[in-house]
């Protein structure tokens, strides 16, 4: 869950938004085990069987501009149902609240909006079921999404030389950022329209989703980047990961961008906004996950292991340790 509230400016230097959470929030709770502790993507009712979670984006921070609102609005549902997905839970209802202007809500906008969460509904079999709508300069959106389970994969719940894996593929989406802020040009039109499709409409891992209590340990998706989100699965556990950067998939679309530009690997493939699926799982069920993702025709990808026996998380590129503040992610500070 994340919270953006406004904090004098010596606070907005000094903490992130998991610190501020931590600090100010976790106490409100009262202990109550359904919210688990402040430090998962989603509120879990045992008792009931509800899960929840909550996103909020913001104009200029989570999207750029509201000048695609059909894409736009496919791209926050997305992720915003990705918390429930990365839980091994189906996603049911969705609660919209929405603030804009007349220029950002314009009839034509607002047309092509209802398209696209007509589209997303059917697409993933989730109603809209209320929410709220407010004027303001800046166009944010809230999204709720609620769904059912006995159980889910919770954060920090992973063992000792747990084997790491990611689902589909990473980068495609940051590339896709940088042409749309105009940092990079690519010639070919398929190839510009492929990775900006991939930064507004996230390939979800749903086909597994439901499977992942039977193997994963723990598990959360990738929106602010592979090795934040690491660290953020593993962030109560003592454990240390070991990760090849080597062996982190990419698609055959990035792969000849990096080849022909001479481009860094890890330069983009931890940046966040690739909504896949991490997750860890025991070394005995290494044949069985195998079989399993082939036959859901699903993609996943073994990239390292966790342990006790060192002291910090090692990163190897090209056969060499590297620090693990390179690429750590994306974090909002207040």
């Amino acid at each position: 869950m994340h919270y953006w509230i406004k904090f004098p400016r010596k606070l907005e230097l000094a903490m992130n938004e998991f610190a501020l959470i931590q600090k100010y929030f976790k106490k409100l709770t009262y202990n109550n085990p359904s919210a688990l502790n402040l430090n998962d993507d989603v509120f879990f009712d045992k008792k009931n069987n509800v899960v929840v979670s909550s996103d909020t984006y913001v104009e200029g921070v989570h999207f750029l501009d509201f000048r695609k609102p059909d894409l736009v609005i496919k791209k926050i549902l997305r992720s915003s149902i990705s918390d429930l997905y990365c839980k091994g839970v189906k996603p049911k209802f969705i609660f919209i609240g929405a603030s804009g202007n007349k220029k950002s809500f314009s009839k034509k906008n607002l047309n092509l909006v209802y398209k696209s969460l007509n589209q997303e509904q059917k697409k993933y079999k989730i109603k809209l079921s209320g929410g709220d709508t407010t004027k303001s300069n800046k166009t944010t959106f809230t999204i709720t999404s609620l769904g059912y389970s006995k159980k889910i994969v919770q954060r920090n719940k992973c063992k000792n030389n747990d084997d790491i894996y990611v689902t589909g593929n990473l980068g495609d989406s940051y590339l896709g950022l940088l042409i749309l802020k105009k940092k990079l040009f690519l010639k070919k039109t398929l190839q510009r329209e492929y990775f900006i499709q991939k930064y507004y409409m996230p390939d979800l891992p749903t086909k597994i989703s439901t499977k992942l209590i039977k193997f994963a340990n723990s598990s959360i998706d990738i929106s602010d980047g592979l090795f934040g989100d690491l660290t953020k699965l593993i962030n109560r556990s003592n454990l240390y990961f070991r990760l090849d950067v080597e062996k982190i998939p990419i698609s055959s679309k990035l792969k000849t961008y990096l080849v022909k530009t001479n481009k860094k690997k890890i330069s983009f493939v931890s940046k966040g906004d690739d909504y896949q699926i991490l997750f860890t799982s025991s070394k005995s069920n290494r044949r069985y996950i195998k079989s399993l993702f082939k036959r859901m025709n699903q993609k996943v990808t073994l990239i390292g292991d966790l342990t006790n026996e060192i002291k910090s998380n090692q990163i190897i590129y090209n056969k060499n340790l590297i620090k693990h503040s390179y690429n750590e992610g994306y974090s909002h500070n207040f």
